[in-house]
């Protein structure tokens, strides 16, 4: 039986010929991540464990993102602790305050991650880099201890589902209405360590962003990874971008995979996950007598350019619905100052939004945007249980960055195809 394309990049990174679903191997690594909140705690079980050095300073990336700038005094001394660990082992890719951004929109975005990489983060949404070819799963943080220090990770190999994607996008539609369908369909644990492999003609019409998007949330769905085929699209986003020769690997024909689930982009409409789970979705057009009391456009799944650019189409020229806080956070600095040179920021100002320098913040509940008792929420980031964004009585609605827009000018959660 052959093999799936992560199961390919995990057999070459054991150094065996083939492996197979269920297998226990123990793999090289390529890129090893961490970020203000996991680092402290791989940084202790480093140290307790007795090492003294890491396998390479160049393939460590620690990334400043979740509480930074610092929201306190514990955040404050856990990034002391990252820098002060960066610049005893000389980390290359350290980044802080001024030159950091959303960790899965950093990477990416400097070329750090690339097609045929083997890669682990204490982050559970470092499935990301599965848009680029790559195997990139979550691990805890003491994976990350010992994967800086030794450059290897222990991995059961997953077995593997096949999404055949078909179509092409309608307009007001993206890669969050792509994976928020796929959940609602399959639900939080429908791909319960399995990868996430998607094929077909329709990967075509998918934009990297969107695909970025894409794999980001296949954690929501319980998978340990998802991943999309080296094309055109990926190749022209790594060329001149990635630091590191690049590998491609396909799946071959008789791979073998649980469950084959067929996706007609073409059909997808603008959809919104209801509380408390990723799985309560539900398509906008239902939606449109919740009210809300706060908008949120940013996080490692939609706060790239391409997502700045479907906001700013939806609210130049426009103001606000008197009463909405609305918090625009685009991911890296790279893509805050192309905001400012296309002029999104002066209009998101106009329009009467905040803009934020790159942070996870609202996301985890953790500053910038926390809601209040009873307050409802429409965000373009990935994860809706119950006090993810403040009080425990609060909730958060999943969507796009076009959904979550039209909604800041309602201040009911709306279809962005009637106000575009």
């Amino acid at each position: 039986m052959g093999m799936t394309m992560t199961q390919k990049i995990l057999a070459a990174h054991a150094g065996l010929p083939s492996v197979k679903a269920g297998q226990l191997i123990n793999a090289n690594l390529d890129i090893v991540l961490g970020n203000d909140i996991t680092t402290p705690v791989a940084i202790n079980e480093f140290k307790k464990a007795g090492f003294d050095g890491v396998f390479d300073k160049k393939r460590i990336n620690i990334v400043l993102d979740h509480f930074a700038p610092n929201k306190d005094i514990k955040a404050a001394e856990q990034s002391k602790q990252c820098r002060c660990f960066a610049k005893e082992y000389d980390i290359e890719n350290f980044y802080d305050v001024g030159e950091m951004g959303v960790e899965h929109a950093l990477l990416p975005e400097k070329g750090i991650v690339t097609a045929g990489d083997c890669i682990i983060g204490a982050d559970s949404h470092t499935c990301t880099y599965g848009a680029v070819g790559a195997f990139s799963t979550g691990v805890g943080s003491t994976d990350m201890a010992a994967g800086m220090a030794t450059g290897k990770c222990w991995f059961k190999v997953p077995s593997a589902i096949k999404i055949e994607l078909k179509g092409s996008l309608p307009k007001g539609v993206s890669g969050k209405d792509v994976i928020l369908d796929l959940i609602g369909r399959i639900g939080v644990d429908g791909a319960l360590y399995q990868s996430m492999e998607f094929v077909g003609e329709g990967v075509t019409a998918l934009s990297m962003d969107d695909r970025l998007t894409i794999c980001n949330m296949a954690i929501e769905a319980g998978a340990k990874n998802g991943i999309f085929p080296v094309d055109d699209v990926t190749k022209e986003y790594l060329n001149g971008r990635s630091q590191r020769e690049y590998k491609v690997y396909e799946a071959d024909a008789d791979a073998e995979y649980t469950q084959n689930i067929v996706i007609n982009l073409s059909e997808l409409e603008p959809t919104v996950a209801y509380p408390h789970l990723p799985e309560n979705t539900h398509p906008v057009s239902d939606a449109k007598d919740i009210k809300i009391d706060q908008v949120v456009i940013g996080s490692c799944t939609n706060g790239r350019i391409s997502d700045m650019e479907a906001a700013y189409e939806i609210l130049k020229g426009k103001k606000v619905k008197k009463g909405i806080r609305v918090i625009i956070i685009p991911a890296t600095m790279a893509i805050y100052k192309e905001c400012i040179t296309r002029g999104y920021m002066e209009a998101f100002v106009d329009a009467g939004c905040v803009v934020s320098t790159p942070t996870c913040g609202p996301c985890l509940g953790g500053y910038m945007g926390i809601l209040a008792a009873d307050e409802k929420c429409i965000s373009t980031t990935n994860r809706n249980f119950v006090g993810r964004m403040g009080h425990t009585s609060s909730e958060v609605y999943l969507a796009s960055p076009a959904v979550a827009a039209a909604s800041a000018l309602t201040g009911y959660i709306s279809d962005p195809r009637e106000v575009l």
